[in-house]
């Protein structure tokens, strides 16, 4: 019988996230613990109210439905990210842990009751829709959320591929607008790079490795490590690892990256419910850029493993964290299974950056804020006044070449820009963009300054003679 009951108890404890929420933000009161009897005694009324409810309710009740929504209440009690996986449920988590999946693109959280955007992922129908982190979906299909649990909101978003679905989404201050979606097939591809140069850049402008990390898979870090094999034999002079938008994903995936950019030090610790259950992770020798300049760009939509690998770079004095403040995930979550296909997703433990600080709520404060803006360029590159205006002044051959080279490939360029509804191409996007700018320039200006100081340390040869002349000619 009380095994019975045991299986029963999560049936009076219906999902109200916001009631939870609304309650943490109060101060905590120490928790009064029951005894085994109080325990017992709770139990049998859970039974009780199980078979009242299945026994008066004016409907044919749903017994397997009432029970998930009951564990999913148990759980979502506990915080926004502890939930019940059914067999279904837990089988599309590993799939898409693995890469692929149904769907529109999008993490979401539970926030007070209603369906938070943490990120949409790249290249799926969410992003191209124009959905940003942030953003509340309050309705799907017309119908609201704000009874729902966070699985009951994501089986309803989900559905075969090329059928489409309605969101309402607020945005900030906007007024609500509601967008339709087509499902499809997400395949998340990792890890993205290439070498990139600044906009309206010269030829002969060094190249910087750019580093796209949309979630942090199974297949991440050997991604990662290929990526970076493949600049370094492009003469690369830094890197920007771009975790923007990058909801997280695996802890592994999170230390192994951060291991690739450090040789040494902590990455990350892990702290359970016991005091003494900590798990240090720290890098081993071998940085994989050699010491290249690193810019690591974050935005709100960067949680957890992104933070972690931010926190890494930024605790350690490896790199430069630029962009906006990060999400603020800062605990750990882990599947147990029930052995029957179903299994729990529940948070562990919280992690800890190098320096021993929690992020949890508050998130990675970049060194250099760059809020994602649009550019506008108020003064001309050449002056219409300078000593190249004066009449008869002396001339330069090799510049005057090249001022003609770059002449008919603006116009070249200029051409191709006639029409104006046409697809960026991605070096058009990569000039829109901002903080990426900014985070190339910041990775120019490092390497510059390690030449320099490279330059200043080696040693001078004295060549003259002792007269104090130079034999050199």
């Amino acid at each position: 019988m009380l095994k019975k009951i045991l299986v029963l108890i999560a049936l009076a404890l219906p999902m109200m996230t916001n009631i939870a929420d609304a309650a943490s933000e109060k101060k905590k009161e120490p928790i009064e613990h029951l005894t085994d009897e109080q325990i017992y005694d709770e139990l049998k009324k859970l039974a009780l109210v199980f078979e009242v409810s299945r026994d008066n309710f004016v409907e044919e009740a749903d017994e397997r439905k009432m029970l998930e929504a009951a564990m999913n209440g148990m759980l979502g009690a506990l915080d926004p990210h502890s939930s019940y996986l059914s067999k279904d449920d837990f089988k599309d988590f590993n799939d898409k842990s693995h890469g692929e999946f149904g769907g529109l693109g999008i993490q979401i959280t539970s926030d007070r009751g209603a369906v938070r955007v943490i990120s949409p992922i790249d290249d799926t129908p969410a992003q191209k829709a124009g959905i940003k982190a942030g953003d509340y979906i309050t309705h799907i299909d017309d119908e609201p959320v704000f009874d729902l649990t966070l699985n009951q909101a994501v089986k309803k978003m989900k559905g075969r591929p090329g059928t489409k679905v309605k969101l309402t989404v607020i945005s900030g201050d906007k007024e609500p607008k509601t967008i339709t979606l087509k499902r499809a097939i997400i395949k998340v591809q990792s890890v993205k790079f290439s070498d990139k140069t600044l906009a309206d850049a010269e030829e002969d402008a060094p190249r910087i490795g750019y580093i796209r990390i949309s979630d942090f898979g199974a297949t991440t870090a050997k991604d990662l490590r290929n990526a970076i094999e493949k600049l370094e034999k492009k003469k690369v002079v830094g890197y920007v690892l771009d975790v923007r938008n990058n909801p997280g994903g695996y802890l592994t995936a999170a230390i192994d990256v951060s291991d690739a950019f450090l040789d040494g030090g902590e990455i990350v610790s892990t702290r359970g419910k016991d005091k003494n259950d900590i798990d240090h992770s720290f890098a081993k020798p071998g940085d994989l850029t050699n010491g290249k300049p690193l810019v690591v760009l974050i935005n709100h939509g960067s949680a957890s493993a992104s933070e972690i690998v931010a926190g890494a770079i930024q605790d350690n004095g490896r790199g430069v964290i630029m962009g906006s403040q990060s999400f603020g995930k800062g605990s750990v979550q882990q599947q147990k299974p029930l052995g029957d296909g179903t299994a729990i997703h529940i948070t562990i433990a919280r992690y800890y950056t190098p320096s021993g600080t929690s992020i949890q709520n508050t998130g990675i404060t970049p060194d250099v804020e760059v809020l994602q803006s649009k550019l506008e360029v108020l003064e001309k590159r050449e002056s219409t006044y300078s000593e190249a205006s004066f009449r008869n002044s002396l001339k330069n051959d090799a510049a005057e070449k090249k001022a003609k080279k770059k002449s008919e490939k603006s116009e070249s360029k200029s051409s191709d820009d006639d029409d104006e509804d046409r697809e960026l191409t991605d070096e058009e996007k990569d000039a829109k963009d901002y903080q990426l700018q900014r985070g190339m320039e910041m990775v120019i200006a490092m390497s510059k300054m390690a030449e320099h100081a490279k330059s200043a340390s080696e040693p001078k040869v004295d060549d003259t003679d002792e007269n104090g002349d130079s034999d050199k000619k």
